[in-house]
């Protein structure tokens, strides 16, 4: 555990791809299998649930330090991290604990699960006394599911592969789909010959790059396959051994949230992968992807919630035919194979994403000027000669979407953000006016350069009005732009309006707030949105 945690503080301290690719590089050279399973776990992006519910772990922690509710509140709004305000408060404790990563998940982080507020009363001061700051830190985000650390999957995958001396790609397959911790496959995943993969197990997704240029700079469009891009969930149908899987992209197993593709698949012959988007369908079109979000939202999958939002597998690309991978092959011959494979399952639930069909970039360019009518975010545009890869793999693969909606709205409330940011207001919630009023209609958080966020910190401490708990109201002096992919009524909101992906586009340092946008603009884009 200590050599974990240290890992997590070298992670936690640099921003240098490199430095931590060789700090992941060491961590994984050295550990034992059983500790780098559980690392592999966590580091790409798995966690346990919440062990132990945040109110008993912080009512807790306030009576071992000693220090009254206020102090408490006050510490952790200036942290601005639950667990590692925990970390800094407890007593000193002996540090000196010898468990491994894995036994300490195993027989201190697991058995926390499901006790009792006296059980865990009893149990978790011992945990903590064992363990030095860095533990401590590591040990509270374990706890109350919140670990992160600046690391993608595609870094550790790296990191695996330079420490076992194997190709990342071929890690990065064995890593696909879901991964169990333990000695055994971790053994499996950095093994010189491999072990056979699982008969669900997904390939990796080939993704696309965001097209910035004029389209003509890809060449010849005839070169090129023209897809529409679905507002949907991205991921692979795979038919092996007489069942059928649903993988997403995040490798997460979906096959118990869609059971009419699961009955839909059963028609495919074994040995069989498709590639695709999962949407909510009906009458030959998509339904918006909210409906679809809000049936992933149900624990239940009840007669009217199929009914309501009853989903379509729209295939754009075959992985496997006949027990054979053809990930190699060209998608000129992939394309072909795919809408046969289609056809003869007959199935109206797995649907073959069709070709946009056009003969020069400025016919795409109109039709892709109609997206939103047809509920789509743009054109997928793949060459035609291209096999398909794996990760994002420049050249081969375009996103085309079209541009987000824009509207401009003042800041009115403002809250610290987390980890590296914690002593920084980050996030913030945006108005629009209703008449003299200004009502709140979005958060966002992303989308502004370091620099930027220092200004508006800066702008925050200087207008704040009201401070409630972690949150600041905010004197409306500031405008920016936000973007956003779609936009739709809300009964939940007090703005009536939901949006999705909202981000910041800029500061408009030019523009003052009495000519922010109104709710009235917003209508005008939902309706042209219904």
């Amino acid at each position: 555990m200590k050599t974990f945690a240290a890992l997590y503080a070298a992670l936690d301290a640099t921003t240098s791809t490199n430095a931590k690719l060789a700090a992941l590089e060491r961590y994984f050279a050295a550990a034992t299998p059983a500790d780098a399973a559980w690392a592999v776990y966590f580091l790409a992006g798995n966690k346990p649930r919440q062990v132990v519910p945040v109110r008993v772990l912080q009512r807790l922690a306030i009576d071992l330090a000693r220090i009254p509710d206020w102090l408490f509140d006050e510490c952790y709004q200036a942290v601005g991290d639950l667990a590692e305000t925990i970390a800094h408060l407890l007593p000193p404790g002996d540090g000196d604990t010898s468990l491994p990563l894995a036994r300490w998940v195993e027989d201190r982080l697991l058995p926390l699960r499901g006790l009792d507020e006296p059980a865990v009363r009893e149990r978790l001061p011992a945990c903590w006394d064992e363990l030095d700051a860095n533990g401590r830190l590591v040990f509270n985000k374990l706890i109350t599911g919140a670990f992160r650390v600046g690391v993608s999957k595609q870094l550790v995958t790296r990191a695996v592969a330079q420490a076992a001396g194997l190709d990342a790609r071929v890690v990065a397959e064995r890593m696909a789909g879901d991964w169990q911790p333990s000695a055994e496959r971790y053994a499996a995943l950095v093994a010189a010959d491999g072990a056979a993969p699982s008969a669900g197990q997904p390939y990796l997704f080939f993704l696309a790059h965001p097209l910035q240029d004029d389209p003509t700079s890809l060449g010849d469009p005839a070169d090129w396959l023209a897809e529409w891009k679905w507002d949907g969930i991205r991921a692979q149908l795979v038919r092996r051994a007489g069942r059928t899987f649903v993988w997403s992209r995040g490798d997460e197993l979906l096959t118990e949230r869609f059971p009419e593709l699961v009955a839909a698949g059963a028609k495919l012959a074994d040995g069989t992968v498709l590639d695709g988007e999962i949407l909510a369908w009906r009458d030959d079109a998509p339904l918006p992807f909210e409906r679809l979000q809000q049936r992933i939202g149900r624990k239940t999958l009840t007669a009217r919630v199929l009914a309501d939002a009853p989903a379509a597998f729209l295939a754009y690309d075959l992985l496997e035919l006949e027990a054979t991978d053809i990930r190699s092959r060209t998608l000129r011959i992939r394309r072909p194979a795919l809408a046969d494979v289609v056809q003869s399952a007959a199935d109206p639930r797995l649907r073959l994403s069709p070709e946009v069909a056009a003969g020069d970039w400025a016919t795409l360019a109109r039709l892709r000027a109609d997206s939103r009518a047809r509920g789509v975010e743009g054109l997928m545009l793949k060459r035609r000669a291209a096999p398909y890869g794996i990760g994002r793999t420049r050249g081969d693969w375009w996103k085309w979407k079209i541009d987000p909606y824009r509207v401009d709205a003042v800041l009115v409330y403002a809250q610290r953000g987390h980890g590296r940011r914690a002593s920084l207001y980050t996030d913030y919630t945006f108005a629009v006016w209703n008449g003299a009023e200004l009502v709140p209609f979005a958060k966002a958080y992303s989308g502004l350069t370091d620099a930027e966020i220092r200004e508006v910190d800066e702008h925050v401490r200087r207008h704040t009005r009201e401070k409630f708990g972690p949150v600041r109201s905010v004197a409306p002096k500031l405008v920016m732009e936000l973007g956003f992919e779609g936009i739709r009524r809300s009964k939940r909101h007090k703005s009536g309006i939901a949006v999705r992906f909202p981000r910041m586009l800029r500061i408009r340092r030019d523009k003052p707030i009495e000519e922010a946008d109104t709710l009235a603009s917003l209508h005008v884009l939902i309706e042209a949105a219904e």
